[in-house]
Parts: structure tokens; C-alpha cells; sequence
């Protein structure tokens, strides 16, 4: 990609990131990772595995599709579907437990949680050596004084669970979101494998004026709807423009520590796909996910509903930008209206929560990685 006639890699910019050119009403297409890498909050990698093993891994969760199931949840006075299907994946018979008896979704228990398959363990160790290096390359390139962000955790990414996606044809996406916090915590970094056909991943920086609450939840966001929430993220994203990154079979895109909390992102709806030679129409995803001890449902605050909280990051008023919010999601439960819980989290520089550091560090840990689960 060219800016007045100039092409800069990431090596000559050092860590002075360069605006990315959006215009109003515009996609700015990105397909190089040098481009990605300086104008997005994310890296990629192609050609990521072996072209066996990702084929490999492709069959394996092609056959595992059939067990993915659509989320439902509550949108106004409606019980609406995700419009792609998904499950989560992990590695132990206590993992499982923990998944659909501790930890919340949308303020649910979630039922399709599945034993993570063969290719999955292998892949996700790769997957854990490529995310930790990228990351410490990210702080010495990018970040001010080749620091991490506060808040970050500096203790080694571990996958311990990952969330596969099915997106059956062109016509089913994933709108603009940001994944949630509740479970990993802030400037949380997330690794996705894409396999089959090629997508479009859209970015767009959160603005101000954007409405934290009307789009912004990861179970919550899949629907395609004509909705004023989704009305006003496409009307947002029309006027500050968006960026466009192409998604090939077997490329690993890293969402580093700043991506959920300053930008959102989404599967766009495409008219046509190419099909793939394995997967026909389909894409699959699996994002590989690190759960914090710290954030284990046994810690975190309940609202006066009984409900699990969920963590946000406050974006609409300056004054508060960037603090973190536990809030009540009940009002998202089909058959729940909710109540105004509010309570501000607090986090330590490396980002643990303070009201149970001690309690946390006399339990053992919670969910192991993928890797050391074998």
C-alpha cells in the first residue's frame, strides 16, 4: 500500500504509527502484512502451518461442523440467532465442567462445549510459540518506549480455550463488535486461524460518540439485523471509513493488546465467494483464547439480578474513556429485563484485579493451556 507515493515497512517506522488514510464512506483494502502490521492492531502471518497439516485441521473441523449450534439471544423484545454457528473447545473433563457450569456467555451457561480434537492440541501449540513472539516483537517495534501497555499481562500467552465458527456461505457474518473482556481481561490478545474460503475482516477504530452498549457484545453481535444498533454501526463506519483485511485459508491473524478496547471488528456479508477445494463456501475459524485465573467467575462482582457481570471498556464520554466497568447483561437473557448494576473494576499494572489478588494466588490455576493439558 502507498501514501503519497511512499512505501515505509514497519522496520523504517520503528514505533511511530502512521494514521491509516480511511476516508468517509471508504474501505481501505490491506493484503500485505507489512501494511497490517503498521496501519492495523494486528499482525498476520501466511501460509501459517504446514499445507498438510492445515488441510489436515480443515477436515477435522469440517466434520466437527455438524455439532456447532447458533447462539440466541435477546435484541429489544426479540430472541434472535447468530447467523453463523460456533462452539467452544477445550482440552480437559474439568474444563468442560467449568465452561457450562461457571462461566457465562451473554449472561447464559454455555451447552455445546466440545473436547478439543487431535489437530486442534497440535495446532494450538504453534499457534501459542507464534502469538508470544509476535507480542514481544509488537512492545519493542511498536509500543511507547518499547513497553508493554498497562494493563497487559506480561506473563506468557497460553490458549486454554478456542472458539471454532462456521461461516456456511457468503451470506453469514459477524457485525461490528468487540470481542469480551469479562474472562481475559484488558488489553487481552487473541490468535485466529482462518481455513477454507477467503473472508473479509473489517476494522474500524471506536469513536467517541459510539454507543458501548448497543453494539458492542461478542454475543450479541452476530446478528444481521435492521435494528437501530446496527444502523448506526454501519452509519459510523461509513463516516469515519473502515479498513478491509483479506483473510486467506491458513493465515493466523493476532489481535494484539490494543485491538478490543480502541477498535471493533467484523465478518462482512460478501456477494460471492471463491470456493475452496476442501471446504466448497465455507470458512472456518478458531480463535484461540487465554482465560486469567484472576477473572474465574468464583471472583468476579454478581448484580442484583444474581447474574454473572461482564467487563467493559468505557469509550463514549473523554473523561472517562478507558476505564473499566462491571455491568449487569441480564437484559440480553431471553425471558430477563436486567437491572443498573454498575461498579468501576480495578486492575494492577499487569492487569489483575485487585480485590482478590490473595485469593487468587493461594487457588491452583484454573484452566491449563491446550499443550500442557496432553
Amino acid at each position: 500500500m502507498t501514501e503519497d507515493g511512499i512505501v515505509k515497512s514497519i522496520n523504517e517506522t520503528g514505533r511511530k504509527r502512521r494514521t491509516p488514510p480511511t476516508k468517509r464512506g471508504k474501505t481501505l483494502h490491506l493484503y500485505s502484512p507489512e501494511d497490517i502490521a503498521i496501519y492495523t492492531p494486528c499482525t498476520i502471518i501466511h501460509n501459517f502451518l504446514p499445507a498438510e497439516d492445515a488441510n489436515k485441521l480443515l477436515l477435522e473441523l469440517l466434520d466437527e461442523s455438524k455439532h456447532l449450534t447458533r447462539s440466541e439471544f435477546q435484541l429489544f423484545n426479540r430472541t434472535v440467532q447468530s447467523p453463523h454457528t460456533h462452539a467452544v473447545y477445550v482440552s480437559t473433563p474439568e474444563q468442560h465442567r467449568q465452561q457450562t457450569s461457571e462461566y457465562t456467555y451473554g449472561g447464559t451457561y454455555r451447552s455445546n462445549v466440545r473436547q478439543a480434537t487431535p489437530q486442534l492440541r497440535l495446532v494450538s501449540r504453534r499457534v501459542q510459540t507464534a502469538v508470544n513472539d509476535e507480542i514481544q516483537k509488537r512492545i519493542r517495534e511498536v509500543y511507547p518506549e518499547g513497553r508493554k501497555l498497562q494493563y497487559q499481562s506480561p506473563k506468557e500467552w497460553k490458549p486454554n480455550a478456542a472458539f471454532v465458527n462456521c461461516y456456511n456461505g457468503p451470506a453469514e457474518s459477524v457485525g461490528y463488535h468487540s470481542d469480551q473482556l469479562t474472562y481475559l481481561g484488558p488489553h487481552p490478545v487473541i490468535g485466529s486461524l482462518s481455513l477454507g474460503v477467503a473472508r473479509e475482516f473489517r476494522i474500524r477504530r471506536i469513536l467517541a460518540q459510539d454507543d458501548d452498549i448497543g453494539e458492542a457484545s461478542e454475543d450479541k453481535n452476530s446478528i444481521v439485523s435492521k435494528s437501530p444498533q446496527s444502523q448506526a454501526a454501519s452509519s459510523r463506519a461509513d463516516a469515519q471509513g473502515q479498513i478491509s483485511v483479506h483473510l486467506p485459508h491458513n493465515s493466523l491473524l493476532i489481535m494484539h493488546a490494543e485491538m478490543q478496547e480502541e477498535w471493533k471488528h467484523s465478518i462482512a456479508p460478501a456477494q460471492t465467494v471463491s470456493p475452496h477445494p476442501i471446504s466448497g463456501n465455507r470458512r472456518i475459524n478458531v480463535t484461540y483464547r487465554w482465560y486469567r485465573d484472576t477473572l474465574h467467575p468464583r471472583y468476579t462482582p454478581r448484580c442484583r439480578c444474581g447474574e454473572h457481570t461482564i467487563l467493559r471498556c468505557a469509550q463514549r464520554k473523554q473523561e472517562t474513556r478507558g476505564r473499566y466497568m462491571w455491568m449487569c447483561y441480564a437484559s440480553f437473557i431471553p425471558g430477563k429485563e436486567g437491572c443498573s448494576f454498575f461498579q468501576w473494576a480495578e486492575f494492577d499494572d499487569d492487569g489483575d484485579p485487585v480485590w482478590e489478588k490473595k485469593a487468587v494466588e493461594d487457588q491452583a490455576p484454573i484452566l491449563d493451556n491446550f499443550s500442557a493439558s496432553q
